[in-house]
């Protein structure tokens, strides 16, 4: 494993950025109509951009992810590495745009958290499995 993330999944994830931005944002399988953006990330150690595909949800102007990393113990690599340096990019549909990730806090987090378990159920599974608070990331335009 390197960086957290094991060569099936990053070859996976490869797969989707690579299907994403040859079909306008757009994936099928078992991903077709899920709302995907990538979000690319300054790797905090090494200054490198790392793209993540991930799945958000809307929130008036801004848009939401999620540090869920499936249950996992540990956060995501991509989640260290804005919380190092909050300057981000996004790919959404056919976009792309600078953006500034604001990890959310205290009451606004639960909110947030809450309204989105409401629709996605699982991320309330990914936290009881983590045994921690999974991290509600606002990712606002520049």
């Amino acid at each position: 494993m390197l960086g957290g993330m094991t060569d099936d999944l990053r070859d996976f994830n490869s797969h989707l950025i690579e299907e994403f931005r040859a079909n306008d944002g757009r994936l099928s399988g078992r991903f077709e109509n899920s709302p995907i953006l990538l979000l690319t990330t300054t790797g905090a150690r090494t200054g490198l951009g790392h793209t993540t595909p991930m799945m958000y949800r809307l929130d008036g102007d801004r848009l939401l992810v999620f540090a869920s990393n499936a249950g996992a113990v540990k956060p995501p690599d991509w989640f260290f590495n804005l919380s190092a340096n909050p300057k981000v990019t996004v790919e959404i549909g056919e976009e792309t745009f600078e953006a500034l990730a604001v990890v959310t806090e205290g009451e606004e987090r639960d909110r947030l958290f809450a309204e989105t378990v409401a629709s996605y159920p699982f991320f309330a599974d990914h936290q009881r499995e983590a045994g921690r608070d999974i991290p509600v990331v606002a990712i606002e335009r520049r």
